[in-house]
């Protein structure tokens, strides 16, 4: 069976002294979902509707930048938000140990407790755990509130967030940009790669397999395009 990593004395010293790293393609990816989905629909639709290469790109363009700043500045938001929830939930367990320290101690002892612990070896582990304040705190973290004090960088989030959008979004405009007869055939076969290349890409973090979630991911960006399709088609003949 082949292991993700060596479990050699020294490569484990090696990995646990970098310490847990932070990935930024789950970012990346679900930018690029959105980028795609949404500026292919947005083509769909005007394509639908009849109108011209010049207005599918000016309103593709226009998505592109602002949805793409909008997802890019909520992701940074919602970052920082956990990054401010973590220190206020910090700040909290310091102050509680200081005031209530058995409290605090049973606290742990129950959380232990409920793991399965008994008897001296529950007293054991929990005198640890109380005797180093750090691990203390990073346990009551951890074990009660469900937080971890390894976070993204919000910056980072975000911009991994814009530089997917704007690539993956670009990809159903080239048709047009390039003049090509068959701009919208064109268009949504370039975007449909797109999809299940990042559906494949997303089964990293599933039990499916990259198939199985290429084809999934196709099927959700098609399905969104051919609504916005079907209300740019019924909407022009309604208006008109």
């Amino acid at each position: 069976m082949r292991l993700e990593h060596d479990h050699s004395r020294e490569a484990i010293a090696a990995r646990l002294a970098d310490g847990p790293r932070v990935s930024y393609l789950r970012d990346w990816i679900y930018g690029g979902i959105d980028g795609a989905v949404t500026t292919f629909a947005i083509v769909a639709g005007s394509v639908g509707a009849n109108l011209s290469a010049r207005v599918i790109l000016i309103l593709g363009v226009a998505n592109l930048l602002a949805d793409g700043f909008s997802m890019a500045a909520a992701n940074y938001s919602g970052t920082k938000a956990e990054h401010d929830d973590y220190r206020r939930l910090k700040a909290m367990e310091e102050r509680h140990i200081d005031a209530e320290p058995d409290g605090e101690e049973e606290e742990i002892r129950q959380i232990f407790q409920a793991k399965g612990y008994r008897g001296p070896e529950l007293e054991q582990l929990t005198s640890l755990i109380t005797s180093r304040r750090k691990v203390w705190v990073e346990t009551m973290l951890a074990e009660e509130h469900g937080v971890s004090g390894t976070l993204h960088d919000p910056a980072r989030a975000a911009l991994a967030t814009f530089s997917a959008f704007v690539l993956c979004g670009a990809v159903p405009l080239v048709p047009f940009v390039a003049g090509l007869d068959a701009s919208a055939p064109a268009a949504a076969i370039a975007t449909g790669a797109v999809f299940f290349a990042i559906g494949s890409a997303k089964s990293i973090w599933s039990t499916q397999s990259w198939l199985r979630s290429g084809l999934e991911t196709v099927m959700i960006g098609m399905g969104a395009a051919g609504l916005a399709w079907l209300a740019g088609y019924l909407l022009e003949r309604i208006i008109t």
